[in-house]
């Protein structure tokens, strides 16, 4: 994986040059094999890599006739587009940086269609920039115009470093940041007149102008399989997505929780690989001391880790981190996300990523399955279901009134948020059969909203870590086809997943096919929440902190008191509760502190 950057502009200077290397240096963990630039009359471009495939060839900018390109990705059907394009071009390099570069030189915006994997890219030709963004979101893409300058970035980050783009955070940013955090609206970058392209979107910055066009949506189709056989489709699709998210010149690891996801990946790969599967897991300190069931977590992770280490005789590493380590990875998770995110959730995972690039360049990892397949509880219980709000924001007024009243008057995030929902419920695919709308709402929202944020996650804290996470749920073929089975199929037997498990039993151990959902893992241990609030509290010492400026007095001091257990509602989704919350104001401060906000309001 890679990152890059881009800058247009009708004339440069030496000095605009030194800037472009500083904002390409700013994503150097991104890409820490190689860097090159490429600089012509009104473009300047930057590039880090991550050498996976043709480790000696696949340079970039990688130019091709008069055609630049720059791209973070991985192409899973690299070798059939290849064969294609054989018949007219002559390549120089196995990389699939070449064979995307040609494949746009033949066929324009249409091989968006022709492609399968994870992408962002710019290609520059005659004055002319096109740049696209993968289906569901992998791969990030940050831009912003101002006057005639058109500057884009991997990471926000990047953008900042260019002297023309302020750290502005004004009213919507707001609202955006307080309603709706770690989730971010689909398109915006969170900063005043910064902006995201979209999953499944490509733009066209030409003559000063820039266009932006959709070029992939799930859509209604008529399916009329029984059960059984859409078991054997999901079995024949999943299966097809892992075996070509294995392809890589260096050797590929998997993440490994014991339940039903990760555990039907490293099936699939151990079973297709000449040597033993590495796999990783995380555990916290004296977890096992702690640990205390809840209604989302029911169990711990070991020993249905071991039953799959026994069957797939894989060469299993278990990684516990400690709570001093897993507060003091905040702050870099803040730098590695250019926001406040999901606290210790982020944190965990950028640890874990460093843990493991010491041996692997690549993992395979679960994501996704739980927003295609119906995993959360949202979807099947009724009382959450039916809400007409996003489903993971229970704590929308517990937000509200920990603000200061004024700020509390000014920003209405309730409202905000409604809207925002409102919003993006009317780009849901209409269905026929209106049984089912509510479940296509659901999914819908997952996908553009919850799905994003943890890929959001996953791709941040990774490549923090120099490690390439690929998702092999996040295959479209695979969406398309659960876009239109009935639900009830999802939860066969009145079981969360119930499709999915049926698909697969005959791979897994029937414990590991029986077993109910568990989220991410997160510390149990008190002594985090100590940290933590020791952590805030000395935040709070500066009587210029952005959380003076927007919190209310008496709330900030109940949370610390109580180490944040006078916030009863998880803050986001089922992990976010009451020192996730500290953590992330924490994380709030630290962001304002170092990115040097200025607030518009």
């Amino acid at each position: 994986m890679c990152g890059f950057t881009g800058w247009y502009k009708k004339s440069h200077t030496k000095k605009d040059i030194r800037t472009l290397k500083k904002m390409t240096n700013t994503l150097k963990y991104r890409g820490p094999d190689q860097k090159g630039y490429y600089i012509d009359k009104n473009i300047l471009l930057g590039h880090r890599r991550l050498s996976i495939i043709d480790l000696k060839n696949g340079r970039q900018p990688m130019t091709y006739k008069e055609y630049t390109i720059v791209y973070n990705g991985e192409l899973y059907n690299t070798e059939e587009l290849r064969k294609k394009l054989e018949k007219k071009y002559k390549f120089k390099t196995k990389s699939d940086t070449e064979v995307l570069l040609i494949g746009y030189i033949e066929y324009k915006e249409k091989i968006l269609d022709m492609i399968e994997g994870i992408y962002a890219f710019a290609i520059y030709h005659n004055d002319k920039i096109f740049l696209a963004r993968d289906r569901v979101g992998v791969k990030p893409l940050f831009y912003t115009l101002k006057q005639d300058n058109f500057i884009f970035a991997s990471e926000i980050k990047a953008l900042l470093k260019n002297k023309l783009i302020k750290p502005i955070i004004d009213k919507k940013s707001l609202q955006e940041l307080l309603s709706l955090s770690p989730s971010r609206i689909p398109g915006s970058g969170v900063f005043k007149e910064i902006f995201e392209l979209r999953p499944g979107h490509y733009m066209i910055y030409e003559k000063g102008k820039l266009k932006i066009k959709r070029y992939w949506n799930i859509k209604e189709q008529d399916n009329n399989d029984t059960y059984e056989q859409a078991t054997k489709k999901v079995e024949e699709l999943l299966t097809d997505s892992i075996k070509r998210q294995m392809v890589s010149d260096v050797d590929v690891a998997c993440l490994l929780s014991g339940g039903l996801d990760s555990s039907i990946i490293t099936g699939i790969v151990a079973n297709n690989k000449l040597k033993p599967l590495d796999t990783y897991s995380i555990d916290y300190e004296d977890n096992d001391k702690y640990f205390q069931k809840t209604k989302f977590t029911v169990s711990r992770d070991n020993n249905f880790i071991e039953l799959m280490k026994k069957k797939f005789k894989t060469n299993h590493h278990y990684k516990v981190i400690t709570q001093r380590k897993l507060a003091k990875y905040l702050k870099e998770a803040v730098l590695a996300r250019d926001l406040p995110g999901m606290a210790d959730i982020d944190s965990s995972l950028l640890w874990f990523s460093k843990e493991i690039k010491k041996d692997h360049k690549v993992i395979l990892s679960g994501e996704c399955a739980d927003e295609i397949f119906g995993g959360y509880p949202w979807f099947y219980m009724s009382e959450v279901r039916n809400r007409e709000y996003f489903p993971w924001l229970d704590s929308i007024k517990s937000r509200e009134l920990l603000l200061k009243p004024e700020i509390r008057k000014e920003l209405k995030l309730k409202e905000f948020m409604e809207n925002e929902y409102n919003k993006i419920i009317k780009e849901v695919p209409i269905t026929k059969n209106k049984k089912e709308q509510v479940y296509k709402n659901l999914f819908y929202l997952n996908m553009t909203y919850f799905m994003c944020t943890l890929l959001e996650r996953k791709d941040r804290m990774t490549m923090r870590g120099s490690l390439e996470a690929r998702v092999p749920f996040a295959d479209t073929k695979l969406i398309e086809y659960l876009w239109n089975i009935p639900w009830e199929y999802k939860f066969h037997n009145n079981q969360e997943k119930g499709l999915l498990r049926d698909s697969f039993k005959n791979l897994l151990p029937e414990e590991i096919v029986s077993r109910k959902k568990n989220p991410y893992p997160k510390t149990h241990n008190p002594e985090y929440a100590k940290i933590v609030t020791k952590l805030l509290k000395k935040r709070l010492k500066n009587k210029k902190s952005i959380l003076h400026k927007l919190f209310d007095k008496q709330e900030l001091n109940r949370l610390i008191e109580t180490k944040g257990e006078s916030f009863k509602d998880p803050w986001f989704g089922q992990l976010m509760t009451g020192p996730q919350l500290l953590a992330f104001l924490y994380q709030l401060d630290i962001w304002a502190k170092t990115y040097k906000i200025i607030l518009e309001i």
